[in-house]
């Protein structure tokens, strides 16, 4: 017997989609009124707590490129010739806005003058003793920093970033839906094995589905909490915690409609989201996620999951990785089975971290990062983009444009990889 749909027809989901556009709108026209008066003030106080810091030199001058988010929940850059250590501390500012801030750098990321009128220690919590745990059992500082990415959705150190960028694994850093499916497994499954036999004994009319299912969210709600809410990682639960609320109505869960109304909902409540980059890049592989599923979900299971999904959003997503990022090696094509092989490795990392080995792959790892020595570059054109998209979009209604995508993502894989 088939699910139910999301929306009853088409009609419905067209008014929906439109009535979310048109809150879409208010909410933008509100944090219009907010940026307006931002950039109109002289000065503007604020504390902010330092995201990242790195030194730059410029006409042999020295300075801090400082990464900062201020109490009131903006995000932004500065510069400073002050001497710290600025990494994980808070400062009193004084901000200098100006026009030359646009409204979209205002609701994602922007550079503005500053100047420090105070820098304060912050008191270590629990994330940062877990990290300085995650630290002590690797002596690279790259390995350091690989971990606490993919733990704690930390940023990375330039010299890694390039080496991933080269492998073509930047999903498996950035902490993304992946990551979020892999833990909702490992906390269901766990929960669900203790669970069945009270359930036999104790309450036998319960839905394991929405209990075992609604701890699992607050655990995950929990982690998305206290990883401070990365952009991928707040689509990823939002699909997770919508999909699990379909599941049990008994309602269609993959299809283009649930995904249009998530993204939806997500840009209304997080307007920020229009211009996060990596927001996008994770839309764009569930989007091909589910056009593959669409066309090869009556096929053998073990294969679509195992071979199937992998291949294929790696050739589908190469043409809109590309037009962002040019970075191009070989060692990209290891890519499938590298994200193959982090399925188990993902929780087998995170029991030898709470057991205290972490180190103990250190060695397979150091070798791996350093495989990639040099890089193409292999821009793909705006025109290009824009017809691969309308392509893709063809493609969730005909079979045969389709095939065509799958092709031409192909034939863009053979130009970048062997010519």
């Amino acid at each position: 017997m088939e699910k139910p749909k999301l929306f009853e027809s088409t009609k419905s989901f067209i008014w929906t989609s439109i009535f979310l556009v048109m809150l879409l709108f208010v909410r933008l026209f509100f944090e219009y009124h907010s940026y307006q008066n931002f950039i109109s003030k002289p000065f503007y106080y604020t504390y902010a707590k330092v995201l990242t810091a790195y030194q730059k030199t410029k006409n042999g001058k020295s300075y801090s490129v400082l990464k900062l988010k201020s109490d009131e929940g903006f995000t932004f850059y500065t510069t400073t010739h002050v001497k710290d250590h600025f990494l994980g501390k808070k400062l009193r500012l004084q901000l200098f806005p100006n026009h030359d801030i646009a409204f979209q750098e205002y609701i994602g990321t922007f550079y503005v003058k500053s100047r420090i009128k105070n820098i304060e220690n912050v008191s270590l919590g629990l994330k940062d003793e877990l990290l300085a745990k995650v630290a002590l059992q690797h002596h690279s500082p790259t390995l350091q920093s690989f971990y606490k990415a993919i733990f704690f959705a930390t940023p990375i150190e330039k010299k890694l970033r390039e080496k991933i960028a080269m492998l073509g694994v930047s999903h498996l850093v950035a902490l993304s839906g992946f990551h979020l499916s892999i833990l909702w497994g490992l906390i269901y499954t766990f929960l669900l094995l203790c669970y069945r036999p009270l359930q036999q004994k104790y309450f036998p009319y319960r839905h394991a589905l929405f209990d075992v299912g609604l701890i699992t969210m607050i655990f995950l709600g929990s982690y998305l909490w206290f990883v401070d809410f990365p952009p991928s990682l707040v689509r990823a639960y939002a699909m997770v915690l919508v999909g699990w609320i379909v599941l049990l109505l008994g309602i269609e869960l993959l299809s283009f409609q649930f995904l249009t109304t998530i993204l939806l909902l997500l840009t209304v409540l997080f307007p920020s989201l229009l211009v996060s980059l990596s927001f996008w890049l994770s839309v764009s592989g569930v989007f091909y996620i589910f056009l593959l599923l669409q066309y090869v979900r009556a096929w053998n299971k073990w294969l679509v999951t195992l071979f199937f999904i992998p291949f294929g959003i790696f050739i589908l997503m190469l043409p809109v990785v590309h037009f962002i990022f040019g970075v191009t090696t070989p060692y990209q094509l290891l890519s499938v089975i590298l994200s193959i092989l982090f399925i188990p490795f993902y929780p087998l990392v995170i029991l030898l971290h709470l057991l205290g080995f972490g180190g103990v792959l250190d060695t397979g790892l150091e070798w791996l990062f350093s495989l990639p020595k040099e890089a193409s570059e292999n821009l793909l054109p705006f025109w290009a983009i824009v017809g691969y998209i309308g392509l893709s979009l063809g493609a969730i209604w005909y079979r045969r444009l389709f095939y065509l995508l799958v092709g031409v993502a192909v034939g863009y894989g053979g130009y970048l990889f062997l010519l």
